[in-house]
């Protein structure tokens, strides 16, 4: 192998390799992925709770986006973590999704009620977009594992 493709190589490798070490060492130690993504869970709430002042007309507002994007894909992983034991048990996979997209849809809900914020499908689209992307990147990872 000539030194430019081994630099692409193990550039794609190494996260790979470090972010499954990550998950093992969570898999072995449950109770802290429980905990963080009990966390999650409440600071979603919180943040939900709070009033922001109205957003200025114009673009979406990046940082808006990539929160929802961000945070639903942390609570998806550890969430994923928390219930999967690298299995693919059809069950746990759809109630693992199920549970995160109803707590996002849950959360879009909320923030009807809340004076000065407002329910989005949009929001919803984009915390359902990190949930898929969390869900590729554990998935590519068990597959990677298996392989």
């Amino acid at each position: 192998m000539n030194s430019k493709v081994m630099f692409r190589y193990t550039h794609f490798y190494k996260p790979i390799v470090s972010s499954e070490k990550m998950i093992s060492w969570l898999e072995k130690n449950r109770v802290v992925p429980r905990t963080i993504t009990l966390l999650i869970f409440i600071s979603i709430f919180y943040i939900s709770s709070l009033t922001f002042p109205p957003p200025v007309a114009g673009p979406a507002n990046i940082n808006a986006i990539a929160y929802h994007i961000f945070i639903f894909f942390l609570l998806a992983i550890f969430l994923f973590v928390s219930v999967l034991d690298r299995k693919w048990d059809f069950k746990k996979i759809i109630l693992s999704l199920s549970i995160t997209t109803i707590y996002a849809a849950l959360d879009e809900l909320h923030q009807f009620f809340v004076p000065g914020r407002y329910m989005s499908f949009s929001d919803f689209l984009f915390d359902f977009m990190g949930i898929i992307l969390a869900s590729l990147f554990y998935f590519i990872l068990i597959f990677w594992k298996e392989s």
